[in-house]
């Protein structure tokens, strides 16, 4: 079966499969240099990081900058309330990825109603990695779980 008919009855475009992404040479050091600059500036986001890198390094595509920021997994915190303190470096916007099961996990309450009206909240775990539910506790009140 030729190329051009798998393509055909799958319904994909030539290019889709020919095309290899060009990679410069110093996309290692500016990957690098984006991953750094968050953990300076907490709240910045992708749009100020290109014009830092403007102004200090080179001029560099926005959207090469945004590609990388997607692929490195790069997000901005939310903002906390005044009541619950400063941010500081501690939550910075690089987050911790899984590198094996159990190595990341990630917990989630949610809350439903019988068939009586009565509400039952569960706790529910899960592995970052495998996505896999470790545990699901259920309980009528918060304090029990």
């Amino acid at each position: 079966m030729s190329e051009r008919f798998a393509r055909r009855v799958i319904g994909q475009h030539r290019t889709t499969q020919r095309l290899v992404p060009k990679t410069t040479a110093n996309e290692a050091a500016l990957t690098a240099y984006i991953i750094e600059l968050p953990r300076q500036y907490c709240r910045y986001g992708y749009r100020r990081i290109t014009a830092l890198l403007h102004q200090a390094v080179c001029v560099v595509n926005k959207k090469r900058i945004a590609r990388i920021w997607r692929r490195e997994g790069l997000k901005v915190p939310q903002r906390q309330s005044k009541r619950t303190g400063v941010l500081g470096n501690e939550a910075s916007c690089i987050r911790l990825r899984p590198k094996q099961a159990n190595h990341v996990s990630a917990y989630d309450f949610f809350e439903d109603r019988t068939h009586d009206g009565r509400k039952i909240r569960m706790l529910n775990t899960l592995d970052e990695f495998t996505r896999e539910a470790l545990a699901i506790r259920g309980a009528r009140r918060p304090y029990v779980l």
